[in-house]
């Protein structure tokens, strides 16, 4: 039976039967191939959509209410309009469906009651967005059920990122929503955050995998240090923009960058340098995707991992263990963290034929290290949400 089946029979015995169709959806999960930290400070990125994420089973109802279980997490909600006011905290992960809800009406288009059965296969907590899948799930059932699709992704995508900056409180930016919203099968997408434009670019690496390592370390967002960076790339760019005319830290040029040494405190210099370096990095990683050179895009992910570790300080030990492993394993180019930090995942890109010695050699010394075990995923790069017919 497949997942989307199991689900439609569980939201037959949940949810009482009405005259409304039943529609089955699905929201990817993503990863971020280079370009971490950025998306907040005007960068480039280049993430993809992945075939692990988020299903849904919804229709409409009569009584006006919110009737939502996930398969994943407890307790299940049966909520109304009043939730959508502001966050709660005894909504727990409610909160991001009735914020996605709340703002969707707020920008005119249409809301109703619907029930709503989900099932997430993203590792809890791994770091893989969970949060933003969610969101544009429920931004893709409400367009579906109540506004014949036609809310723009776009909009939906800048929905889900309100959600989380304005509902949940977590200043991120918009990448995750972006990748999801508009992901597409066997690409990355080359993002430049602060125009939001984007370019596709083919993501098959012939001989080679991705491979997803799990730390099984949860992180928290709302519970880490992650508002304390944006703060302080916001102090640094405030700073430099005392002696150069930009708007975001990403738009600094290369011959301007000796102003970062204007910044006297040290741990908001490190913070600006990962920024203006990292932003290079993903132009360099596009080239090397582009020319198949996967041995100069793995040195790239390494730069990446190293400068998040001693210049933006995302990573602590568990992530240093897991990419120490991975980056001296048979078989793999380059491994680094991937996501916000603070706990989550790694991605490795590893040599095809060499993949489960490559999981056995890192499973066992991070094991030995850590006493947690690993998690190794090998996931396809995935269309963005969608409704499944």
């Amino acid at each position: 039976m497949s997942i989307t089946q199991n689900l439609l029979q569980q939201f037959n015995e949940l949810f009482p039967s009405n005259e409304q169709k039943i529609h089955k959806f699905f929201s990817p999960s993503r990863i971020n191939i280079i370009g971490e930290h950025i998306d907040y400070n005007g960068g480039k990125v280049l993430p993809c959509a992945i075939s692990i994420g988020t299903y849904g089973i919804a229709r409409k109802n009569d009584d006006e209410k919110f009737n939502i279980t996930s398969l994943n997490i407890k307790p299940s909600y049966s909520l109304t309009k009043n939730d959508l006011i502001s966050y709660k905290t005894e909504n727990t992960w409610a909160n991001y469906v009735m914020g996605v809800v709340k703002y969707i009406e707020q920008k005119g288009y249409k809301i109703g009651g619907f029930d709503l059965l989900i099932y997430g296969n993203i590792p809890n907590g791994s770091g893989l967005s969970s949060s933003a899948s969610l969101e544009l799930l429920i931004g893709q059932i409400i367009n579906t059920l109540y506004n014949d699709n036609n809310i723009p992704i776009l909009e939906l995508i800048k929905i889900g990122q309100q959600t989380e900056n304005e509902f949940i409180g977590i200043n991120s930016g918009i990448m995750d929503q972006f990748i999801i919203g508009i992901g597409k099968k066997d690409n990355a997408v080359l993002i430049n955050t602060d125009t939001l434009e984007y370019e596709y670019h083919p993501f098959i690496l012939k001989g080679y995998k991705i491979v997803i390592l799990n730390t099984n370390k949860r992180r928290e967002l709302k519970d880490s240090k992650y508002n304390e960076r944006r703060a302080e790339c916001d102090e640094g760019l405030s700073i430099l923009k005392e002696f150069v005319d930009i708007n975001n830290l990403c738009e600094l040029q290369e011959k301007d960058f000796y102003l970062i040494n204007r910044l006297i405190e040290l741990s908001i210099r490190k913070r600006v340098q990962h920024v203006v370096e990292e932003n290079k990095r993903v132009i360099k990683a596009q080239q090397a995707l582009s020319s198949n050179d996967i041995k100069t895009l793995g040195k790239l992910l390494i730069e990446s991992d190293n400068s998040l570790r001693e210049l933006y300080e995302v990573t602590g030990a568990y992530l240093d263990a897991m990419t120490k492993y991975a980056n001296s394993a048979t078989g793999c180019v380059g491994a680094r963290m991937t996501g916000a930090g603070f706990g989550g995942c790694c991605i490795a890109i590893v040599e095809e034929n060499k993949i489960d010695e490559f999981i056995k050699e890192v499973s066992a010394k991070y094991k030995e290290e850590t006493g947690l075990d690993g998690e190794f995923i090998i996931a396809d790069v995935d269309d963005g949400v969608r409704e499944i017919f």
